[in-house]
């Protein structure tokens, strides 16, 4: 299984995503990590991304959630994942990828950007953001969280959750009828 935390800047997916790992034991990647230096700067300059901008990213993220799957290993991943291109990409069709989005008002997160500090995403691009955000849909079966909730009620409530899908799963393959036997 791998989780991958997703929701505008200073929706609190690097505490939520770190705490989810902690609590799992899964290996934890930083999304932003993976960006660019160009897309950094960009962002730091208060210049908001564009497809083509954030299309390497995101196939860098793709890799690594394929390489997390190659090795058998379990892990959470941030991206903001703002679009449904953007989700298909780093998704798709993989099995075992779950997705968390961490949902929240404008006004909490901004407030919540403006306090925090070191980090290369200014307030003004908060806007962006939200433009951009294309919340995702039933068929992607996300988990949503409400950011108003402290974090590490969030990631209990995720790790509570892909138990229960766990166990749903382990349950409806048990359920399918095997082959026939004469």
């Amino acid at each position: 299984m791998i989780v991958v935390v997703m929701g505008v800047s200073g929706s609190g997916k690097t505490t939520v995503a770190a705490l989810l790992a902690a609590k799992l034991g899964w290996r934890y990647r930083e999304g932003d990590d993976l960006h660019p230096g160009e897309n950094v700067e960009k962002m730091r300059g208060g210049t908001p991304l564009t497809d083509a901008d954030r299309l390497p990213w995101l196939r860098k993220i793709a890799e690594e959630i394929d390489g997390w799957r190659e090795r058998g290993e379990q892990g959470v991943l941030t991206c903001s994942a703002l679009k449904r291109a953007y989700r298909d990409i780093i998704i798709g069709e993989r099995a075992g990828v779950a997705l968390a989005y961490l949902k929240g008002s404008h006004d909490l997160i901004a407030r919540r950007m403006a306090a925090r500090h070191e980090h290369f995403m200014p307030t003004a691009l908060l806007e962006s953001q939200f433009a951009t955000l294309q919340e995702p849909t039933s068929d992607e079966r996300p988990i949503v969280m409400d950011v108003g909730r402290p974090p590490g009620e969030i990631a209990d409530a995720i790790a509570c959750e892909l138990e229960f899908r766990s166990r749903a799963v382990g349950a409806a393959s048990r359920l399918r009828p095997g082959p026939e036997i004469p």
